[in-house]
């Protein structure tokens, strides 16, 4: 079997698009986070620097997400057992917040910036 040119520049073209996906994904700052709320009817985009209340609905009822101060919570869920309430508050990205029995999750993307990072191996 022989390379013929053209595998050559598929190859190239392959590895060229892999490194300028893996270059916009992971430069820092290059994106600014942003909050991610699923429901049952969709999926909404916010900025985490506008405060402001959501309503989101689900099969037990509305659940109500706050973003206050580059923050973002569940505040209120029709929920048994409010879990997701008790789950604190959210700001860097990939973290989450999820109330499983409404069927609501919460996440937070972006970039991050090098003061946001855990750990480093060289």
């Amino acid at each position: 079997m022989r390379i013929k040119a053209f595998d050559i520049v598929i190859a190239l073209a392959a590895a060229g698009l892999v490194a300028l996906s893996a270059v916009s994904a992971y430069s820092p700052g290059s994106r600014s986070s942003e909050l991610v709320i699923k429901g049952r009817d969709g999926e909404w985009v916010y900025p985490l620097s506008s405060d402001r209340v959501v309503s989101v609905a689900g099969p037990l009822g509305d659940t109500l997400v706050a973003i206050e101060g580059k923050t973002a919570r569940i505040k209120d869920s029709p929920c048994p057992n409010k879990t997701c309430v008790a789950g604190g508050s959210i700001s860097r990205p990939g973290q989450w917040l999820a109330c499983l029995p409404n069927q609501v999750l919460v996440r937070i993307e972006g970039g991050a910036d090098d003061a946001d990072i855990d750990a480093a191996a060289y």
